[in-house]
């Protein structure tokens, strides 16, 4: 009887530790532009909640700024080289990872890239803002508010990343396009770092003593526009990206005139359950559009524009 039980218990065991064994077998690791900025930790919430609903196994980590475009190279690789089933990837540079990212087409580890693109067709599908459509509503929102006409400015994340690229386009097109009388006088790069994104600011304003507006093209350029033309008594209209304490209570305060919400829980729930449908062999689009919003402090409280702001 003895003998019997102490088999079953055996059986027992064995049969959890292989269960477990085939539970971590799925594993996914995210390997992101950053983790500074709330926006962030919100794309972690989302795939940590995509990773429960498909019983898979995740990760997430990105280098301590978006500048570090090495590191997270290097981050990668090491990803790459635990064996994952499928990977998520945010580019920092959207060429500089294209030959790892062959490395893992070739092992056939599907790749979904995730809030910024490379310009490769390795992605399976990548889950992110319309970053070109979202930035040029941030554009008609500045021309509105500027008068349309006069002089405006952008200090953005960087140029090497799709997110980067797209909203700069997005925002310099619309107003090339639709406001004649309107006139985009500097485009600057602080690298998503809201200190550096300050003295940038200060540097255009001291540069444009006439301009009306600045777009912050993410979180720390924001703030660092905000600081900017504060520091220097300058009243302007600022326009931000992404939400965030700050930018949530500079908006409700009306020192920001508002700014576009990306959905941020939603691209990182995308990235992991696409990871989960290619692996299955499922047909995914091209892109995976997770939307926007416009949001000023006459429509914060809004159920779903709430929803999609993170601190």
């Amino acid at each position: 009887m003895l003998k019997r039980r102490t088999l079953a218990l055996a059986a027992a065991f064995a049969f959890a530790t292989t269960g477990s064994a085939i539970a971590q077998e799925t594993y996914i690791p995210l390997v992101s532009k950053g983790f500074q900025h709330q926006f962030w930790q919100a794309v972690k919430q989302g795939a940590e909640q995509a990773a429960t609903q498909y019983k898979v196994k995740v990760t997430f980590e990105g280098p301590e700024t978006e500048a570090m475009v090495d590191k997270q190279i290097d981050m990668l690789s090491a990803a790459l080289a635990k064996n994952p089933k499928a990977l998520g990837f945010a580019a920092l540079d959207s060429k500089a990872a294209i030959p790892l990212l062959k490395k893992a087409q070739a092992a056939k580890i599907p790749v979904v890239a995730f809030d910024s693109g490379v310009d490769s067709d390795v992605p399976v599908t990548t889950a992110t803002t319309d970053n070109k459509a979202a930035a040029a509503l941030a554009a008609d929102k500045m021309a509105e508010l500027i008068g349309k006409a006069g002089e405006v400015a952008v200090v953005a994340h960087d140029q090497t990343s799709r997110t980067g690229i797209d909203r700069v386009e997005g925002f310099t097109g619309r107003i090339k396009a639709a406001y004649p009388n309107i006139k985009v006088v500097s485009v600057q790069y602080g690298g998503g770092d809201h200190l550096k994104s300050t003295e940038i600011t200060k540097s255009i304003l001291q540069g444009n003593p006439n301009v009306k507006g600045i777009f912050g093209a993410n979180e720390g350029s924001a703030i660092g526009v905000l600081n900017g033309a504060k520091e220097l008594k300058r009243k302007i209209v600022v326009i931000g990206y992404d939400s965030g304490k700050q930018q949530k209570a500079a908006i409700a305060s009306g020192e920001m005139a508002g700014a576009i919400t990306q959905n941020p829980v939603g691209i990182g729930f995308k990235t992991v359950e696409a990871a989960v449908k290619a692996l299955k062999g499922e047909k995914l689009p091209k892109v995976i559009d997770t939307g926007f919003y416009w949001y000023d402090k006459s429509n914060m409280a809004d159920p779903k524009i709430a929803a999609v702001l993170y601190d």
